[in-house]
């Protein structure tokens, strides 16, 4: 499969993200966003990597997803302390927090 395809692929994935994360309020579906952003670097890195026959972009896409599973941890803990505080995980109650 040429590689123009998983380029289109992952500009669609990563836009699909960027639009999900300007236009939600819900703190989780913000979450998967940022999510499919990171797999479309993914996928991005992945297809360059494969293009270049080096395996230097399949290393940064395994850090990549550490990362990822370390921001998933954080974020979900911050939206289960939210949730207990003030029983919304809606983006715009974040306001009342600062009390």
């Amino acid at each position: 499969m040429p590689t123009q395809y998983y380029l289109f692929l992952s500009l669609a994935l990563f836009c699909i993200g960027v639009m999900g994360v300007l236009m939600r309020r819900n703190a989780i579906i913000i979450l998967m966003c940022v999510e499919l952003m990171l797999n479309a670097v993914n996928l991005l890195m992945v297809t360059f990597s494969k293009m270049h026959n080096d395996s230097n972009g399949q290393i940064f896409v395994f850090f990549i997803m550490v990362v990822a599973a370390a921001e998933v941890s954080v974020g979900l803990a911050i939206i289960v302390t939210m949730y207990r505080k003030v029983r919304s995980i809606d983006i715009n109650i974040l306001n009342r927090l600062k009390n």
